[in-house]
C-alpha cells in the first residue's frame, strides 16, 4: 500500500496491521510499548508504520484511556552534573513504560515553581515528579486534595503525608566528618548548603555529631553558610582560610562547592592536600577528574531518579498504594583530596 493511496490521518491500526502481517492487537501493543511482542514483529510493526506514516494520536489516547501519558518533572536548573544524573535515572526508568516527560525548568523561582505544579496537575499529566522543590508547602495540601500522584525527590523533612526519596545525608556527613577526624584532623571548616532545604540542615547535624562524638569542640566560625553553588564555595573557602588560626581541612556541602574551595586554597597558594584537606559530597562525574581527584560522599542519584519514577508509576496506576519514604545509603569514596594535617 503506497503512503499516496490515502489521506496520512485517515490511517488506523488495522491498515498498518495489514501491511506488517501481524495482528491489530500486536500493533496496539507495539504503539503502547508493551511487553510480549516478539522482535521481529515488533521491528516489522515499525517499518509499516514508517512506510504508511502512521502517527499516534497521543490526544485521542488519552481520550480513550483517561490518561495523557505523560509524566511532569519539575526542576530548578539543568546546570548541572547533579541534577543531569537523577533526570538519567527517570528517563531510563520511563523509556520503556510509554509515558513522555515534559520538563519544567523554575530557574529557582518559588512563583514559577507553584504556577507549574497548578498547570501540570489540571490534566497536563498524569502524575508529577518534583525534584528539590524550593516551596512545596505552598502546593502540596492541594495535590492531596485532588489525589494527584506525586514523587518529592531530595526533600525530606516537609512531612510524613507525602511520597518521597532521598538520602542519608545526616550519615553521609558523619562518616565524611569522622575520616577526617581520624586522619588527625582537629580544626574542621564546613560549609553548608542553603539551609531552607532539608538536606543541608541533615548535613550540617552530621558534621555536628561527629565532632561531638570525638570530643572536638564545635566552633562556630568554622561554619559558613552556602548555597550549593561554585562560587559560594569560592567565596566561604576565602573566608575560611582567611581565619587567623585557619582550618586544616574542608567539608563542602555538595562537590559544585568543594570545587570552589579548591579554587580559593589554589589563589592562596595552598597545596591539595599536602596544605589543605578538601570533601565534598555527591559523587558528580567531575568529582573524579579534577586535580587532585574529589574524596566525597557519594550520593546513588541515578537510582534515587529510578526509584521516584518506580513509586510515582504504581502510584498512578493503584491510586490506593501506601505512601512510601525511601532513603537511599551513602557511601565515602576516598581519593586523594585529603590526608593528615601538616606537623
Amino acid at each position: 500500500m503506497a503512503r499516496s493511496d490515502r489521506l496520512i490521518d485517515s490511517i488506523t491500526i488495522i491498515d498498518v496491521a495489514r501491511e506488517a502481517g501481524v495482528s491489530y492487537a500486536t500493533v496496539s501493543r507495539v504503539i503502547n510499548n508493551k511487553a510480549h511482542v516478539k522482535p521481529e514483529k515488533r521491528e516489522a510493526v515499525l517499518r509499516a508504520m514508517n512506510r504508511l506514516g502512521y502517527v499516534v494520536n497521543q490526544q485521542a489516547r488519552g481520550l480513550a484511556s483517561g490518561r495523557s501519558q505523560v509524566i511532569g518533572l519539575l526542576v530548578q536548573n539543568l546546570g548541572n552534573s547533579w541534577m543531569g544524573a537523577i533526570i538519567r535515572g527517570i528517563d531510563e526508568q520511563l523509556s520503556t513504560t510509554g509515558y513522555d516527560i515534559m520538563l519544567y525548568t523554575t530557574h529557582r523561582r518559588k512563583e514559577s515553581e507553584m504556577a507549574y505544579v497548578g498547570a501540570i496537575s489540571r490534566g497536563m499529566a498524569d502524575g508529577l515528579l518534583l525534584i528539590l522543590p524550593r516551596d512545596p508547602q505552598a502546593y502540596l495540601e492541594s495535590l492531596r486534595r485532588q489525589r494527584f500522584p506525586h514523587v518529592l525527590i531530595d526533600h525530606q523533612g516537609i512531612d510524613d503525608q507525602g511520597a518521597a526519596v532521598g538520602v542519608a545525608n545526616w550519615d553521609g556527613a558523619y562518616a565524611a566528618t569522622r575520616y577526617l577526624i581520624e586522619l588527625g584532623h582537629r580544626r574542621i571548616g564546613f560549609i553548608t548548603g542553603n539551609l531552607e532545604m532539608a538536606s543541608a540542615t541533615e548535613r550540617l547535624a552530621g558534621y555536628q555529631a561527629a565532632l561531638t562524638d570525638h570530643d572536638i569542640r564545635s566552633d562556630p566560625t568554622l561554619v559558613v553558610e552556602g548555597d550549593f553553588l561554585q562560587p559560594r564555595g569560592f567565596t566561604a573557602g576565602q573566608i575560611l582560610l582567611s581565619l587567623p588560626e585557619r582550618p586544616t581541612a574542608l567539608f563542602a556541602s555538595n562537590d559544585s562547592m568543594a570545587f570552589g574551595v579548591m579554587e580559593a586554597a589554589r589563589d592562596r597558594g595552598l597545596r591539595i592536600p599536602d596544605d589543605l584537606s578538601v570533601i565534598g559530597f555527591d559523587d558528580i562525574a567531575e568529582a573524579a577528574t579534577v586535580h587532585p581527584p574529589l574524596t566525597t560522599v557519594r550520593q546513588p542519584l541515578e537510582q534515587m531518579g529510578r526509584t521516584a519514577a518506580r513509586m510515582l508509576l504504581r502510584l498512578i496506576e493503584a491510586p490506593e498504594t501506601p505512601v512510601e519514604r525511601i532513603i537511599l545509603a551513602t557511601e565515602l569514596i576516598i581519593r586523594n583530596s585529603c590526608q593528615p594535617p601538616p606537623t
